[in-house]
């Protein structure tokens, strides 16, 4: 059976509940330089809306009067950019019908559009320089896209001969005059305030798997200077100069994927030669996400603490200047604010809530549309803390507003424990659009849901992220029983219809956890690892386990193995349902393979979905929205009967 049939199948057995009106999305936003104009990247309404088919859109403020940004038929536009006088909006183009890409310069309204560049390869991260210059990290002739959650390229022929380095590049008269060595891979680049040169986070070789050793770098007319070597167990992300030029911040911490940001705050001091980092936030009980000195007061943090998203102001000490039980962002998984002076702009929603954009000082939000004002909440949320080995832990359980009949059974409802990604990561409070995310279904489907945040979360600081190193799967996993405990002390749930699942590290957590426990009578990992001394060998990122696990697997085999639910897999006795992208380079096929061969020579119910180009990312809505379909599908088989 075709995989499309089998979706309409599927479909027509478990239909989705869609919101009575549509939810408007929002992956992006960005204040210009005078706050004048706001840039809002808008995903369509309704329940079908497709990845990569979000539209640009441009609001005058503090108006709100919105209009599109005029591009080609099918085309997608991204990575925008100001000008630093507020008076221009650089973006790049991808046109279906061309193999290349370009970059495109319109007035602030818009309007006026002129093409600044033809490019065969990968462009991302324009950025403007303080003389008008036009930034961008470029590849030529890439063979892939960047970024460890793309689909990888079929293996075949020599391996690494062809390494793509992404550079920094400047748009000149119609060319890229580059600015970055040719060996070197640049993840991240500010400019230095003269216009002549940038901070940048790099490291030679494999983009994809060399970020977790990437260290900071002073870049200018082709060289590279090598600011600060960080230590294994620090990632570096977010370099910001300081607007003197004097200092560049950036965050530091323990962090386990290259996008997912958190750790403590670091200042740099740029005029000392040989200078070290200084910690701007020790001790902090949360989580740094994001930096910034364009909100007119000078450095900016914006952090998760717990259940709540807090923005705080560095200079001379720590001060707090707002903090909500909400999420705030700017498009990113994390907390994070969009800057301009005094002018500041925000994403903000909540479990309960449904997306907005606002506008105004911190702290003084006005909205700038209102899309989502008549959307009521659709589920009931609350956020619950509990003690885990002397850690204070936090999650959130999610309850259906209605529930599905037959689901509630003697007065106790089933409860479905979501582990989040990661490990460095957290779950935090986002308004589910329809059946297309997995909470939302298994609610939809009658379930409880439970996303706790165990150690190597954020939000509890970086002592509690680096909680769980060389320790995967075991500290872990008592937090979230534990957790499962409180929701039970506080919500009817029914402990002997307990199901388990997660994608990524969350899957990973699942393999493991129904090796070590019987408590959950279902379980679907998605992506997950099921043996890390062959998964070292077999993933295309692993610089990113020596900060985790200390040292290769080739030299401490033991610390692999005390994590490998392979090797406790005769104590499997629950139902596994595993899903995995045949293209993913993070969690590679294999893993799932593995784990799912060993429960059926072990006659433990199993079923394994392989789908077909799919990375890590798993970009295609069809197949993520058959994976959903058959998670609860296999709840509803052994927890609803």
């Amino acid at each position: 059976m075709t995989l499309s049939r089998r979706i309409a199948l599927l479909a027509a057995m478990f239909p989705m509940t869609a919101l009575a009106t549509p939810v408007q999305l929002f992956d992006h936003i960005s204040i210009s330089p005078d706050g004048s104009r706001l840039l809002s990247l808008e995903e369509p309404t309704g329940d079908t809306a497709q990845p990569d088919s979000s539209r640009p859109v441009l609001y005058t403020l503090p108006s709100g009067t919105r209009s599109d940004l005029a591009l080609c038929h099918g085309c997608e536009a991204s990575s925008f950019a100001w000008r630093r006088d507020g008076q221009a909006l650089a973006y790049v183009l991808k046109d279906p019908s061309l193999k290349t890409l370009s970059v495109w310069q319109a007035d602030r309204d818009g309007h006026h559009a002129v093409q600044l560049l033809t490019f065969k390869g990968t462009l991302q991260s324009l950025s403007y320089g303080p003389k008008g210059q036009l930034g961008v990290l470029a590849i030529e002739n890439a063979h892939r896209q960047p970024g460890a959650m793309e689909a990888g390229a079929p293996p075949s022929g020599e391996i690494n001969a062809q390494i793509d380095e992404q550079r920094i590049a400047t748009i000149e008269n119609g060319h890229l005059n580059w600015q970055s060595p040719a060996d070197l891979y640049v993840y991240e680049y500010d400019w230095r305030p003269d216009g002549q040169g940038f901070v940048a986070t790099a490291a030679p070789g494999s983009g994809d798997d060399h970020w977790w050793i990437a260290k900071l770098h002073a870049i200018a007319n082709g060289h590279d200077t090598v600011l600060y070597t960080p230590p294994q167990q620090q990632q570096l992300n977010l370099p910001r100069v300081s607007p003197d030029g004097t200092k560049v911040s950036f965050i530091g911490g323990l962090m386990s994927d290259y996008g997912a940001i958190g750790g403590d705050a670091y200042s740099l001091d740029l005029t000392k030669p040989g200078a070290q980092p200084v910690n701007l936030t020790p001790g902090l009980k949360a989580t740094v996400t994001d930096l910034s000195w364009d909100c007119g007061l000078g450095l900016i943090a914006t952090g998760l603490k717990g259940d709540r998203s807090v923005i705080w102001s560095l200079p001379g000490g720590l001060r707090p200047l707002w903090e909500e039980a909400m999420m705030l962002s700017n498009g990113r998984s994390e907390p994070s604010l969009s800057c301009a002076g005094q002018h500041t702009a925000i994403i903000r929603q909540s479990f309960e809530k449904a997306p907005e954009i606002a506008a105004g000082p911190i702290g003084q939000w006005k909205p700038v549309n209102r899309d989502n004002a008549a959307l009521p909440p659709h589920l009931k949320a609350r956020s619950l803390t509990w003690k885990s080995d002397g850690y204070s832990v936090q999650g959130w359980l999610l309850e259906p507003l209605k529930r599905k009949p037959g689901v509630e059974q003697n007065g106790k409802v089933p409860m479905i424990v979501y582990v989040h990604g990661g490990p460095s990561s957290a779950s935090n409070p986002r308004y589910f659009r329809d059946n297309s995310k997995l909470a939302m279904a298994l609610l939809n489907a009658g379930y409880d849901v439970f996303m706790p945040n165990p150690r190597g979360s954020y939000g509890q600081g970086e002592a509690f992220t680096a909680a769980n190193r060389r320790d995967f799967g075991h500290g872990d996993l008592r937090d979230i029983l534990r957790g499962v405990d409180m929701a039970e002390k506080v919500a009817p749930i029914d402990d002997h219809r307990l199901g388990l699942t997660g994608f990524s590290y969350g899957g990973y957590m699942t393999m493991w956890s129904v090796t070590q426990t019987d408590r959950f009578r279902a379980a679907a990992a998605g992506a997950g690892i099921a043996n890390w001394l062959s998964y070292y060998g077999e993933n295309n990122i692993d610089s990113w386990m020596l900060p985790f696990f200390g040292k290769s697997v080739y030299d401490d085999p033991d610390i692999y193995a005390h994590s490998s639910p392979i090797l406790y897999i005769r104590q499997a006795h629950t139902p596994t349902f595993i899903y995995v992208g045949s293209a993913d380079e993070e969690c590679p096929m294999p893993q799932s393979q593995e784990f799912f061969h060993a429960l059926q020579t072990l006659h433990v119910p199993s079923s394994l979905v392989i789908y077909p180009g799919q990375g890590h990312g798993m970009s295609n809505p069809q197949a993520w929205d058959d994976a959903v379909q058959r998670t609860i599908h296999w709840f509803d088989r052994y927890l609803v009967k």
